[in-house]
């Protein structure tokens, strides 16, 4: 394989706390490994435009700390278009740069890995989403302090839930995935989560009044993966005031408040670990994989793997909320 002597580095889809650790950790090893680095703005529609700076250590500088993204992210039509592709390829050619690592999601990495197919470039992926949804990696940059954010304010709305006798239904991220909603309720010390892994297996709304809520609280909280599969918090907040009309019922839904905020240590050092190690796979001829972390350790996962599988959802933890929701 070619020596690698310049990378692109850039951030694409939903941004997530710790992405800019992540930049910070990409951009100084590959320095510190005698490589150019170019910095690629606002995602793969920069790539196709041309929105390409070299960066040096001091462009990365006082940024661990920072949410969101230097680089910006933006949606690209172009990109998904082969002409897109080309002009894509092309830029890169202009700037020298032939390997890229790319921070994002399961979106993020399909457009790395159709990019190193058609154009045999070495391409790293980087799993950057709250979602924590990435088949072959323990917890993804972001997830950690989404969590914590959530885990905020719910014991927020603690307060004015068991102050009023209220029934809240909180709505969070996560899109087809669980693992926020389930999590943040465990941490919170809600009473239920409403996850699309179990959509079609039971009626979690009449489990959950059932088994608990009926039973002995006053007042509850339960958490809702925003789905399609669940409907979201607003459908069960509307089935209770039409099958339970006796309930008190409240939504919130946190939205895009859980993508911000200084990132957590465990975002920073995970994303200074898989940044670095980034280029080590580079280096070593890796291509085509995303960095993962299982047990502590870093590991190699190939796109198809990362992208096409669906991570599962650790049963025992649903055991371990209702057992505690009592």
């Amino acid at each position: 394989m070619a020596k690698i002597n310049t990378i692109g580095i850039l951030t694409s889809g939903g941004d997530a706390p710790g992405m800019n650790a992540a930049i910070r950790a990409v951009t100084r090893s590959a320095i510190y490994n005698g490589l150019k680095v170019f910095g690629i703005y606002r995602g793969y529609k920069g790539l196709v435009t041309d929105e390409i700076q070299e960066f040096k250590s001091q462009n990365v500088s006082n940024i661990i700390q920072m949410g969101g993204t230097i680089l910006k992210t933006a949606r690209c039509k172009e990109f998904k278009t082969a002409e897109g592709r080309a002009q894509a390829y092309e830029n890169m050619k202009k700037h020298g740069i032939d390997a890229l690592v790319v921070i994002g999601g399961d979106g993020s990495l399909t457009g790395a890995r159709i990019l190193a197919q058609e154009y045999d470039i070495p391409c790293i992926g980087l799993p950057g989403t709250i979602d924590n949804d990435l088949y072959g990696t323990d917890t993804t940059i972001g997830y950690d302090t989404a969590l914590n954010t959530i885990l905020d304010a719910v014991d927020k709305i603690r307060d004015t839930a068991t102050s009023h006798e209220r029934l809240f239904f909180v709505e969070v991220m996560g899109r087809d995935a669980g693992f926020l909603a389930l999590n943040g309720a465990i941490a919170a010390g809600a009473e239920a989560a409403i996850i699309p892994e179990f959509s079609t297996e039971v009626d979690q709304l009449e489990q959950f009044i059932n088994h608990g809520f009926k039973k002995s609280k006053s007042s509850s909280i339960v958490l809702v993966a925003e789905s399609e599969l669940t409907g979201g918090a607003m459908h069960y907040a509307e089935r209770v005031k039409n099958e339970y009309p006796q309930y008190d019922v409240r939504v919130t839904i946190l939205g895009h408040l859980q993508r911000g905020g200084r990132p957590t240590a465990h975002d920073r050092i995970i994303a200074s670990r898989m940044g670095v190690a980034s280029i080590q796979a580079l280096l070593e001829g890796q291509r085509n994989v995303m960095i993962g972390i299982e047990n502590d350790k870093i590991v190699y996962v190939p796109f198809a793997k990362a992208i096409k599988n669906d991570k599962p959802i650790d049963r025992e933890l649903v055991n371990v909320l209702a057992e505690l929701s009592i």
